[in-house]
């Protein structure tokens, strides 16, 4: 029988008979959200908080050119509808002792539920992100790990201890090309878009 286990130990089953694999998926994964509306001062806004989102309300409105309280409603609309999400901050985990990036393509067991599977893998502290992808596997799970021992340890006696998971390959990441700003290039493409 089909089935992942679970933060309690016990199998639990892989889906109903007769439930497509992917059937599931829409409880393991954020849904696609709506586009919302928004126009240049929005997006300039977004780029300066992510350039330093510690910038104060008055410092942001001098650098739109509008009032402190017009930007704090602007800045509250874009975090009620949910495109600004979180304040947040990047860590160097490789000087906190995590300098080891690992690329993880799984296939599932036939028929399992991939739902269950990226639920079993999130439950996984060193699981940085896992995407559902097309092709020949059906996850690409990133983890981040101390050293070969510890990814060793994390293979033996976890990732692969979950009944569902038919089978990997581990792809070590060598280095990461230097990228600093995603968020603030894109934000700028978009705000050309929006301006011209």
């Amino acid at each position: 029988m089909d089935g992942v286990q679970g933060s309690t130990g016990q199998i639990q089953a892989a889906s109903d008979p007769g439930q497509a694999p992917l059937g599931g998926l829409s409880q393991a994964i954020r849904p696609v959200p709506d586009e919302e509306h928004f126009d240049a001062v929005d997006v300039a806004l977004l780029q300066h908080l992510a350039a330093d989102a510690r910038q104060s309300q008055r410092t942001l409105a001098r650098l739109v050119n509008m009032s402190a309280p017009a930007v704090g409603e602007r800045i509250a609309r874009l975090e009620r509808v949910g495109v600004l999400q979180q304040y947040t901050v990047r860590v160097d985990w490789a000087r906190l002792g995590y300098p080891m990036v690992v690329y993880l393509p799984v296939v599932a067991v036939t028929g399992t539920d991939i739902g269950l599977l990226m639920n079993s893998l999130t439950e996984l502290a060193e699981v940085e992100d896992i995407n559902v992808v097309s092709g020949s596997y059906d996850l690409l799970v990133r983890l981040r790990v101390r050293n070969h021992k510890h990814l060793t340890e994390i293979l033996l006696n976890r990732i692969w201890q979950i009944p569902t998971l038919q089978r990997t390959e581990t792809l070590l990441c060598l280095a990461e090309s230097k990228q600093d700003s995603f968020t603030e290039k894109l934000l700028g493409q978009l705000h050309e878009r929006l301006t011209n």
